[in-house]
């Protein structure tokens, strides 16, 4: 008994001591170097969870990390441009505001015409090659004739049958005397009347072969205008008509119209025939 009541007043010395010393509030830990500031002591700090990730959504793969050394070395990747949407027009080259420079080799130079289907050697009398007009009729027939269905440009009502010379005077008419005395009227068709007939002059029994048997001879009935208009010999021999008729003189070695002898009252006659005292122009 004596013991157990030495133990019990150890006990309760051992107690008085340590309650003595223990502090009256436990002391808050310091906060880490480094790290901004924490929340307040009187606050707690809550970390959230992170989301569940929702199915069927794939785990994007780690991403690789760079070494600082390694940076500049990495590019960022050029876009590629996306293909333009089926059925959208491309953007009008004339809207624009760039000036289109000619090509050097061009400048200054007229455009070369083509020589395909063209006859006489020159590109601007197109037609065929014809064989060789043989007649059983003295002096008709020719020798290299030609089928023109157009001259610089403006077609025929229906092809003509010449020899080269008349064709290549046509040509110089159309260009020197037909175009200037039109003005600002353009003809963009010439009514052909005749050109290759074996026959005697004016159809005129026992008279000499006209200058059509021979394929030196084109006869015109009118022109077709660019506004729809026509002016034929017959209806309208009016004054611009008749400065053309004038302008074939010397080009051409016969030029007939109305009022030359009562036989070309509607229609123009050209032919290349050859004179010893120059053309014969009515």
């Amino acid at each position: 008994m004596r013991a157990m009541g030495l133990i019990s007043v150890v006990l309760a010395i051992c107690a008085a001591s340590v309650a003595a010393e223990a502090p009256s509030k436990s002391p808050r830990p310091q906060p880490r170097p480094g790290l901004a500031a924490a929340a307040a002591p009187s606050e707690s700090v809550t970390i959230p969870r992170p989301r569940l990730r929702p199915v069927g959504l794939a785990m994007a793969a780690p991403q690789q990390q760079v070494a600082p050394a390694d940076v500049t070395a990495v590019s960022s990747p050029v876009p590629r441009p996306r293909a333009r949407p089926q059925g959208l027009a491309k953007p009008d080259a004339s809207a624009q505001d760039v000036a289109v420079d000619p090509a050097p080799a061009a400048k200054g130079k007229k455009q070369k015409k083509s020589k395909k289907g063209s006859v006489c050697g020159d590109p601007d009398i197109k037609g065929e090659n014809l064989p060789r007009i043989s007649s059983k009729t003295k002096g008709c027939g020719v020798s290299e004739p030609v089928r023109v269905s157009s001259i610089d440009g403006i077609p025929f009502s229906q092809p003509a049958t010449f020899d080269c010379d008349t064709a290549l005077a046509m040509k110089k008419w159309i260009q020197k005397g037909m175009r200037p005395a039109f003005g600002n009227r353009e003809v963009v068709k010439i009514h052909i009347y005749g050109s290759y007939m074996c026959r005697t002059r004016n159809n005129v029994r026992g008279a000499k072969v006209s200058e059509h048997g021979r394929g030196k001879a084109v006869d015109i009935a009118g022109f077709i205008l660019s506004d729809g208009k026509e002016w034929t010999i017959a209806r309208d021999y009016n004054k611009t008509i008749r400065k053309a008729h004038k302008a074939a003189c010397g080009i051409f070695g016969t030029t007939l119209g109305p009022g030359s002898d009562g036989y070309h009252e509607d229609h123009l006659h050209f032919d290349t025939a050859s004179y010893r005292s120059g053309s014969y122009c009515r």
